[in-house]
């Protein structure tokens, strides 16, 4: 008689993930084709800012290939894609949890409408340099027409709408500072959770690190002399604010032995 596999633990819509990925990537480059350039372009922005709808501000030296095209489309607007890079906030290996593409158009912001923006942003992500927007900087808007999300769960196509539309993930805003916290001062609550990693993930030598955590669990990498795995720890409930990870922790502590639900979101560490 076939045995029947424990139900995957919840994981966070992809709309939902896409969404969370925006908003904390530190890592940005625009793709594009300008015609001042000698093939593909892979441009870094002096600074980036995604909201929950996709339409993305860079933010790049006046005299850049990349503006330079943009301005030369006018109003065609130039087709680029925006790939953002979701990079764990403690020390691993393969540090990339996840990728996030933007596939839309961009154009240059009128000076006056450059410097409104600017102000939004400073509001929401304080930056001294949005100071020179309009001295020796230019803000560029994308206009998104695609998304597409890779990560340890997999690989979605979505409209932009959806990800606006998503749900924001009450613990994305804190959970990579509580992350490096956990990593960096609360070794032994690392230890006490490998009772609950699959049996051959249980291995003496073996280096735990907390990679990711979401309101339905915990995700933690465990690093091997030779191979890299991502286990996910479900929370006995989805938390509805940062407040509740310590008690999630503590409960996940409580209750020794490989639970049901656990699974290794992939074979491989994501971005092996």
């Amino acid at each position: 008689m076939a045995r029947s596999r424990p139900p995957a633990p919840p994981v966070p819509t992809p709309a939902e993930r896409a969404r969370t990925l925006a908003g904390r990537a530190r890592h940005a480059a625009v793709i594009g084709e300008p015609e001042q350039s000698d093939g593909d372009l892979r441009a870094v922005p002096t600074l980036h800012h995604v909201p929950a709808t996709g339409a993305a501000t860079l933010q790049f030296p006046d005299d850049h290939a990349l503006v330079l095209a943009a301005r030369e489309r006018g109003d065609a607007l130039l087709p680029v894609m925006l790939e953002l890079s979701d990079v764990a906030p403690v020390s691993v290996r393969r540090p990339v949890r996840g990728l996030l593409w933007v596939s839309g158009r961009l154009r240059v912001l009128p000076l006056r409408v450059a410097r409104r923006a600017a102000l939004r942003i400073a509001a929401e992500q304080p930056d001294e340099r949005l100071l020179d927007v309009g001295h020796g900087e230019t803000l560029l808007r994308l206009e998104p027409t695609m998304v597409v999300l890779s990560d340890a769960e997999g690989t979605e196509a979505l409209a932009p709408t959806a990800v606006a539309a998503a749900a924001p993930d009450p613990v994305a805003a804190t959970g990579d500072a509580w992350l490096a916290h956990l990593a960096a001062a609360h070794t032994n609550t690392l230890s006490a959770l490998v009772p609950r990693l699959p049996i051959h993930l249980q291995r003496p030598g073996n280096r735990i690190a907390p990679l990711g955590v979401d309101r339905h669990g915990l995700r933690l990498r465990i690093e091997s002399g030779t191979d890299d795995h991502d286990v996910r720890l479900p929370f006995d409930a989805p938390l509805s604010c940062p407040g509740q990870l310590g008690e999630a922790v503590r409960a996940l502590i409580g209750c020794p032995g490989e639970a049901p639900g656990v699974r290794p979101t992939s074979r491989r560490a994501a971005g092996a």
